[in-house]
């Protein structure tokens, strides 16, 4: 059993949860922070280290309780989603931004030095003024999701000049895979895939030319697990496949995966929707020795298959 305790807030969602598969496979003992009546995604068995606890991110004495007795903390909650974040830009900042200040806060308090964050490939950098985008690229985010992970990210730097917090941000691209969740819109990918497999009409924003960067999610949690004893010098990487799809070429590979019928409704297009969204994720292949392993076509027949064994049709 590896001896370093890991405090992964948000442990139970759709990356989270691989993510402490991925860390648990590694021999980490971890402990998971979920809301109140989430349950755990999965039964752990008796050699794998794990606590569950749920607390609220906005309660100052529940973070601080939390992350008492652990090495490392991976902060992967995010109230909002980006399409929802512009309605409520207060509430995206309070809950996000000064949550997090609170949990670095109580980590200057408890003395512990590591924090892994995920961030957002996809909103951080805004409309792109050339491709793929790398982590020089300007950040001017079109919606408030992106202005308050970057806002995050600027603190966790802040607090890793000023108290020797070692920050790793992981800017993801487009995550898709097992325990997507579909009734949030968590993903094109997932409510795609949702929908072909009811055989009900997809719909797209625009022409179907926006391209995005989608990358599997068991390769996002092999990049926080190599984050995890990275000490390099580097702070920010992007995580993505560096590969381009189209709505188009999307809708076409779920056509070849599933084998169903299925229409699609074209929908006026969103002013906050970038055109085209790609990652170079060089820095991590050079400092993490990380690069994605699952290729496109292969990753949604994986998503595919475990969404037809677990959401009735």
């Amino acid at each position: 059993m590896n001896k370093k305790k890991i405090a992964v807030f948000g442990g139970g969602g759709f990356i989270g949860s691989t993510i402490c598969d991925r860390l648990l496979k590694e021999g980490y003992q971890i402990k998971v922070f979920e809301r109140p009546r989430i349950e755990p995604y999965r039964t752990f068995s008796m050699d794998e280290s794990v606590e569950w606890v749920t607390g609220d991110f906005s309660s100052e004495h529940d973070i601080e309780a939390f992350i008492d007795d652990v090495d490392v903390v991976m902060h992967l909650i995010s109230s909002t989603l980006p399409r929802g974040s512009n309605e409520d830009v207060v509430f995206d900042v309070q809950s996000n931004v000064i949550s997090t200040l609170h949990l670095l806060n109580s980590m200057v308090v408890k003395g512990i030095k590591k924090i892994i964050f995920i961030s957002s490939g996809g909103t951080v950098y805004g409309k792109p003024i050339y491709t793929p985008l790398d982590e020089e690229h300007p950040t001017n985010p079109t919606v408030s999701y992106g202005i308050t992970k970057l806002a995050i990210e600027k603190y966790l730097l802040l607090f890793q000049g000023l108290h020797g917090i070692k920050a790793t941000i992981l800017r993801v691209a487009n995550p898709y895979g097992e325990r997507q969740r579909v009734e949030t819109a968590q993903g094109a990918v997932g409510v795609f895939l949702s929908k072909a497999l009811r055989q009900e009409p997809i719909e797209i924003w625009g022409d179907g030319g926006v391209i995005r960067d989608y990358v599997y999610v068991g390769d996002v949690a092999d990049a926080f697990a190599k984050a995890v004893e990275y000490d390099g010098t580097e702070s920010v990487f992007n995580i993505g496949s560096g590969s381009g799809k189209t709505l188009i070429e999307l809708i076409n590979t779920i056509k070849e995966v599933v084998g169903l019928d299925f229409g699609v409704r074209y929908l006026s297009s969103r002013s906050f929707d970038v055109p085209i969204s790609v990652l170079n994720s060089s820095l991590a292949l050079k400092e993490l020795g990380w690069a994605p392993k699952i290729d496109f076509h292969e990753g949604i027949k994986k998503t595919a298959t475990w969404m037809s064994a677990n959401y009735s049709k």
